[in-house]
């Protein structure tokens, strides 16, 4: 009895010790999940918004203008969409989902296996054009 709850009591510590950041490895695919708002999955940055696809899918193509992007290509249907360029030699691809009501999900991609930190800076493009919404 007493070597489970030690046991116990030792797992949670590192859990504490992990932080917010944690990552897992399950037949291949790595999913993580970062300051509970970003989940990083197989190289695509997700997060939701709290906002109309329709804004959501402006403040997208607006971040790619910003950002000078090359090569652009859209795909918009009514209830998802995908933007695929070329931002600094890198291959971008953006899908957004129309999750309900005023929440959309925007998934981002870069480069051949993904790049968390430049995911990051696109989806902080995006959070800044919907704020002028």
């Amino acid at each position: 009895m007493t070597n489970k709850i030690l046991s116990l009591l030792f797992l949670i510590f590192i859990l504490l010790l992990a932080g917010c950041n944690a990552a897992i490895n399950m037949n291949g695919k790595v999913a993580g999940i970062s300051s509970g708002r970003f989940v990083y999955q197989d190289g695509n940055l997700t997060s939701q918004y709290k906002a109309d696809i329709d804004f959501v899918w402006l403040a997208c193509e607006k971040s790619v203008a910003e950002l000078k992007a090359v090569d652009v290509q859209k795909e918009r249907k009514i209830s998802a969409g995908t933007i695929k360029a070329v931002i600094q030699d890198e291959k971008v691809t953006i899908k957004v989902e129309y999750l309900e009501r005023n929440l959309t999900s925007v998934s981002v991609f870069v480069g051949m296996v993904g790049n968390n930190m430049a995911s990051r800076l696109i989806h902080d493009k995006i959070i800044g054009n919907l704020a002028e919404h």
